[in-house]
């Protein structure tokens, strides 16, 4: 997808997973920390409140030592269809919203299709900089790193 003004500036990825919606969904929220980063890095889950208006705080670990913390809040959580999150507002000491420095809304979707799922990843910003500096960092190798690891987990025996 070309990121354009007309659609969020929007950068996504997809993949047919021949495996039932159920098991995506399970292993998509249950299992992040095994399919989340591209091999060798890995992800820390350290907070993950599966609600609207929930905290989410991954930290991202790089294979040279370096780490690279996420703080968010989800937008939407829907069991069995999607989640939604952005780092647009985290949850301050004070259990409330506060303002940071956005970078993406983040959206992850699924849906049965021709025997097993199609996932869906899309990644919004908020001008055409932020998504080509998304897009220079690797965005479609990153991502469909992770879609690939996600589909190979569920569509374990």
């Amino acid at each position: 997808m070309t990121a354009t003004a007309d659609n969020g500036w929007a950068l996504s990825i997809t993949r047919h997973i021949a495996a039932p919606p159920e098991k995506v969904w399970e292993i998509l929220t249950e299992r992040q920390a095994e399919w989340w980063c591209p091999v060798p890095w890995r992800a820390e889950f350290l907070v993950q409140e599966w609600r609207a208006g929930g905290r989410t705080s991954v930290v991202m670990h790089g294979p040279d030592g370096e780490e690279h913390p996420h703080e968010g809040i989800f937008l939407e959580v829907t069991p069995g269809v999607r989640f939604v999150s952005t780092d647009a507002f985290v949850v301050g000491a004070d259990g409330q919203y506060m303002p940071a420095a956005p970078f993406m809304v983040g959206c992850w979707e699924i849906a049965a299709e021709a025997g097993g799922t199609r996932y869906t990843a899309t990644a919004r910003h908020w001008d055409e900089d932020t998504a080509q500096r998304h897009a220079d960092m690797g965005f479609d190798a990153g991502w469909g790193a992770c879609a690939d690891q996600l589909a190979a987990l569920c569509e374990q025996g």
